[in-house]
């Protein structure tokens, strides 16, 4: 099967969040199970050209469609780690993607709106014709809206689409502008409920709703996720729209790239180890200890790794670290704020905390930083309000580091309680599981895990390596992904 990827983001050339682990992941494994895969992405001027082998002119002059004129582009092709890749840059006073960042400009809307128009024109006049166009989160929401109104009449009509939604929060919201821009035009038509129109805003049009309703197949990132999008405010908006579109809609759990997180080869760990034999995880501890200048002392080490933002339960993030510094333990903090009262709040704590010989607090990412906590960590946090799949369990239990996790999304599809889990024998049980959003839920389950660690440390390294032995790569997700393919194409 030829299958096009088309997306705002690729790991490791293009990063801001999961969705270019989750883009790189799932092409890889596609390609591992002997399909044919290319990727679409922007030519960002802040991508990490290093990533990328070979990188040259594939077409010169694609001519894009744009506010009743044309924006002239330069696709570029290199390979990412294996994955092909085209590259589009815009030679336009727009500047759509030399920005020096990702997000966050205030015309968002318009620049992935011509990226989406790009990448179909490109499509169209290299005559490419994928068998699936697989489509990324409110970025490319426009593209199964052009396909099938635009380009399904000159030549592109065999072409379906999956499209994936990894965060209903952001969801592009723009005016009739974005109509005249692709050349949609019809403000009458689209302005109407079943199709574009934002389902609280009469003058706005959504564009992750237009990829709900105008994609052969939707699905979030893991099963929960998806109940929770119809059945919770968690869709923000979009759940009667789901409801509707209900019979293609579904959730498929994310991976992980096992050759990128894999602690019996990893180079950035102290030492090798695997889930037969974890001794390795003291030598990195050590590793760690030493790196940070903590206390190296016989106490667990308790780690979170993410984004510092409401999402992933800040609130409690702060907690369990006062929490397992108070039951004597070590916590080591990596991840960056999303706005600036946050930010400014654990500056606060950091400088508060410099001193102490067990906390650690590094504010920012730094991917070898971050495998060698994983690998060091007994324990890992992750207390999201709401969490589409999360990949911060899964590779902590790939490295043997215990999850104790709040239970919604994908952290209940991953997760397994040791204590109080029904649904899977004690030997498949991976973690700990608390469901409310204050104090005492999240010290229940912490306090559980600390408390094996210290009083039964063997049930411990027994329930670290049953963790490891679970199978989250992309081998699974990739055949489910390939399930519907096969579906919408026929």
């Amino acid at each position: 099967m030829y299958i096009v990827q088309i997306a705002s983001e690729c790991a490791p050339v293009i990063k801001a969040g999961g969705l270019g682990d989750v883009v790189y992941g799932l092409s890889t494994e596609l390609e591992n199970q002997g399909h044919c895969v290319e990727l679409i992405l922007p030519k960002y001027d802040c991508m990490r050209y290093d990533h990328i082998w070979g990188l040259h002119e594939a077409y010169l002059g694609l001519e894009v469609p744009w506010f009743g004129g044309v924006v002239t582009c330069t696709v570029f092709c290199g390979w990412v780690h294996g994955r092909v890749c085209f590259f589009i840059e815009p030679h336009s006073g727009d500047n759509f993607f030399n920005r020096g960042h990702y997000y966050g400009a205030i015309d968002d809307h318009m620049r992935f709106a011509f990226f989406s128009k790009a990448a179909l024109e490109f499509l169209l006049v290299s005559n490419k014709r994928p068998d699936i166009i697989h489509c990324h989160d409110w970025q490319t929401g426009l593209i199964p809206v052009m396909l099938y109104e635009m380009y399904a009449w000159h030549g592109m009509d065999r072409q379906r689409v999956c499209y994936t939604i990894h965060n209903f929060k952001h969801q592009g919201v723009a005016g009739a502008n974005v109509l005249w821009a692709t050349g949609l035009n019809r403000e009458s038509y689209y302005f109407q409920y079943d199709r574009l129109r934002d389902n609280f805003n009469p003058l706005a049009l959504n564009y992750m709703k237009g990829g709900i309703v105008y994609s052969n197949h939707v699905n979030t990132v893991s099963p929960h996720h998806a109940w929770e999008a119809r059945y919770s405010g968690i869709s923000y908006g979009l759940g009667h729209t789901l409801e509707i579109h209900n019979d293609k809609f579904g959730g498929i759990l994310n991976g992980i790239e096992y050759g990128v997180w894999n602690p019996d080869t990893d180079h950035y760990i102290a030492k090798n180890y695997n889930k037969d034999d974890i001794s390795g995880k003291a030598a990195n501890k050590k590793a760690l200890r030493d790196r940070l200048l903590l206390a190296d002392d016989d106490k667990p080490i308790v780690a979170f790794i993410g984004r510092l933002d409401d999402q992933k339960g800040v609130h409690l993030v702060h907690h369990a670290m006062y929490y397992a510094l108070g039951r004597g333990g070590q916590f080591v903090l990596l991840g960056s704020a999303t706005e600036q009262g946050i930010n400014d709040w654990f500056w606060h704590e950091k400088c508060n905390l410099n001193e102490n010989p067990d906390c650690h607090i590094e504010l920012g990412f730094n991917e070898e930083l971050a495998h060698l906590i994983y690998a060091a960590a007994d324990i890992i946090v992750v207390p999201s309000n709401y969490e589409p799949c999360g990949l911060t369990q899964t590779i902590g239990l790939r490295y043997g580091a215990v999850p104790v996790v709040r239970g919604v999304g994908g952290l209940v599809n991953t997760v397994f309680d040791r204590d109080y889990d029904t649904t899977h024998e004690p030997d498949q049980r991976n973690g700990y599981v608390f469901y409310e959003t204050d104090n005492n839920a999240l010290e229940s389950a912490l306090d559980r895990a600390l408390g094996l660690w210290s009083i039964y440390p063997e049930e411990f390294k027994k329930l670290a390596m049953q963790g490891m032995a679970c199978d989250y790569s992309w081998k699974k997700p990739a055949e489910q992904y390939v399930g519907i393919y096969e579906h919408i194409r026929a």
